[in-house]
């Protein structure tokens, strides 16, 4: 198991988790890192560490580089059990160590490990001596946990960025200029979609203290490390952040005997005809994170289902569950779906939409099965009511 350095005296010592397929409720096709970091300085400090079941594995990192004994601190930028895990077995290899966090940190770590550590709390603008190099410290509450908070070392120009700026890869590559570029992007923004969408506007305060920093390394808690494509994936948060828009649709749905789905092609064809670009996501083929990766940049979100037992389709209702939840703002949405002797899963979806948030348009509803005369009615209903893309 070998760290690799990032600078001279910088080391990533962190565990590669090849077969996670499942985080927090979304799919990590392609696995995960779990990224920790070595600092070789007149204080030995390691910041965070990984996942409870890679903890040998970051020993072994570690102790290709030096002593763990020797660790002086260990810097918790958060501590969900994905970035801390490993800290009691840490912690018994050099009892003396401090641990420095955030208040929430201090005040969270005995919660999960049930163990009084020799904590140390800090704050914005707190900095930790570590010799030749110090740490900055800025707390980031809500980015996506209380707290969170990120560490700068000045002297070597790289930001420890905890969760902002992560991807789910798991790889033997460990810079972004190793790795292909289109994939990383796609990663990140996936990673963004899922986790970090609902606390855009504290990104956006974070984005602002890391303007005003000299980066030449982004080291995120997860994936590859940025060195070569820092302005644009900083430029990808902010867009992010700002919830801005491209002229896409997005067409949610799940269907009983594929009334729906006519429906949905229906408002594919006024999308098309407007000049937007389309995503299809029928939702029992169509896993539920990765249609929140579409919505990221989409326009417009339509969503459908028939009605079953006086409601929407289950695999509907949990959709739209996760998406609100994720909280994604300035958006247009419709509401759509067939039903038989009851009608109420549209209204349901309509309510939804609206309660995220959404402009919404007037819902489409059909009895039973639709004519090509009702798509047709549809398709021009949608079509009169969307702004063309010229």
């Amino acid at each position: 198991m070998k760290a690799t350095m990032i600078k001279h005296g910088v080391y990533w010592v962190g565990g590669i988790d090849w077969d996670l397929r499942n985080f927090h409720g979304y799919l990590t096709q392609r696995g995960s890192t779990y990224n920790a970091y070595l600092i070789i300085d007149e204080k030995i400090t390691l910041i965070d560490n990984v996942k409870q079941q890679f903890t040998e594995e970051l020993i072994e990192r570690i102790s290709e580089v030096i002593d763990p004994a020797k660790i002086d601190y260990i810097v918790q930028n958060h501590i969900e059990m994905d970035h801390s895990g490993s800290l009691p077995r840490i912690m018994e290899l050099c009892p003396n160590a401090e641990v420095i966090a955030s208040p929430k940190g201090i005040e969270g770590l005995p919660k999960h490990y049930f163990r009084e550590w020799n904590f140390r709390a800090v704050k914005s603008g707190d900095t930790l001596n570590l010799g030749k190099r110090t740490l900055h410290f800025v707390q980031t509450p809500m980015v996506h946990w209380p707290d969170n908070m990120v560490s700068y070392c000045p002297q070597e120009k790289i930001l420890f960025s905890n969760d902002a700026f992560g991807q789910h890869i798991a790889s033997s590559e460990r810079f972004d200029d190793e790795y292909p570029f289109s994939t990383l992007i796609e990663e990140a923004a996936k990673y963004y979609a899922n986790i970090v969408l609902p606390y855009s506007s504290q990104v956006q305060k974070a984005l602002e203290v890391v303007g005003g920093l000299d980066i030449e390394v982004i080291a995120p808690s997860h994936g590859l490390i940025w060195r070569d494509n820092i302005p644009a994936i900083i430029g990808e948060y902010r867009k992010w952040a700002g919830n801005e828009t491209v002229p896409k649709a997005i067409i949610i749905y799940d269907t009983m005997w594929g009334s729906t789905r006519k429906m949905a092609g229906a408002i594919r064809d006024a999308f098309e005809s407007a000049g937007y670009s389309i995503r299809m996501c029928n939702l029992q083929q169509n896993h539920i994170s990765d249609i929140m990766t579409e919505i990221l940049s989409a326009r417009y979100v339509c969503v459908g289902s028939p009605t079953l037992n006086r409601n929407m389709l289950p695999s509907v209702a949990a959709f739209l569950t996760y998406m609100k939840g994720l909280a994604p703002r300035g958006r247009h949405g419709l509401a759509f779906g067939s039903y038989g002797w009851g009608e109420q899963s549209v209204k349901q979806i309509d309510a939804i939409l609206n309660e995220c948030g959404f402009e919404t348009l007037e819902p489409l509803r059909q009895q039973y099965i639709p004519t090509n005369d009702n798509l047709a009615a549809m398709r021009d209903s949608v079509l009169a009511r969307i702004p063309k893309i010229t």
